[in-house]
C-alpha cells in the first residue's frame, strides 16, 4: 500500500481491505490446495506475502511457475511495482488442528457426495487424533432435503 500522507484511520481501512481481496483471491484461486490463510509483512523496500497452505507444492506448480503467476496477478490487480512484492508458500504443520483446512476438507467431503453425518465424523476423529483438547463441527442449510437444517457434532472438552 502506498504509504502518503494518510490518516491511521483510512491506513487501517485501507490495509484491512486489501487483506480480505488478498485472501478472497488465493480463497478462490487455491481451494483445492488446501489454502488455509495468507500473512502480509511489510518492509520499506518491499512486501512478502506468506500463503499458508496444506499442499504447499501445488501451491508453487511445477518449477515455481504458479507461484510466479500469482505474483504477477498481485502485482497487476494491487498496483505493486515490479519487484517490490514476493510470494512464499509456508505448509500448515498441523492440518488437523487448522480450522480453516479442516472446513476446505469438509467442503470437498461433501461435494463430492460423501454423507454428511460421515463426512463430519470422519473430520471430528482427525481432528481429535491430532491432539485437540476439543472440537465441534456445525453443518447448516439444506442437507438432502428441502427443508434446511442445522447438524451439530462435538468432541472433548468445548468451553461454552
Amino acid at each position: 500500500m502506498a504509504s502518503q500522507n494518510v490518516s491511521k484511520k483510512r491506513k487501517f481501512v485501507a490495509d484491512g481491505v486489501f487483506y480480505a481481496e488478498l485472501n478472497e483471491l488465493f480463497t478462490r484461486e487455491l481451494s483445492e490446495d488446501g489454502y488455509s490463510g495468507v500473512e502480509v509483512r511489510q518492509t520499506p523496500a518491499r512486501h512478502e506475502i506468506i500463503i499458508r497452505a496444506t499442499r504447499t507444492q501445488n501451491v508453487l506448480g511445477d518449477k515455481g511457475r504458479r507461484i510466479r503467476e500469482l505474483t504477477a496477478v498481485v502485482q497487476k490487480r494491487f498496483g505493486f511495482i515490479a519487484g517490490s512484492v514476493e510470494l512464499y508458500a509456508e505448509k500448515v504443520m498441523h492440518r488437523g488442528l487448522c480450522a480453516v483446512a479442516q472446513a476446505e476438507s469438509l467442503k470437498f467431503k461433501l461435494l463430492g457426495g460423501l454423507a454428511v453425518r460421515r463426512a463430519c465424523y470422519g473430520i471430528l476423529r482427525y481432528v481429535m487424533e491430532s491432539g485437540a483438547q476439543g472440537v465441534e463441527v456445525i453443518v447448516s442449510g439444506k442437507l438432502r432435503a428441502q427443508r434446511a437444517k442445522a447438524m451439530k457434532f462435538a468432541d472433548g472438552y468445548m468451553i461454552k
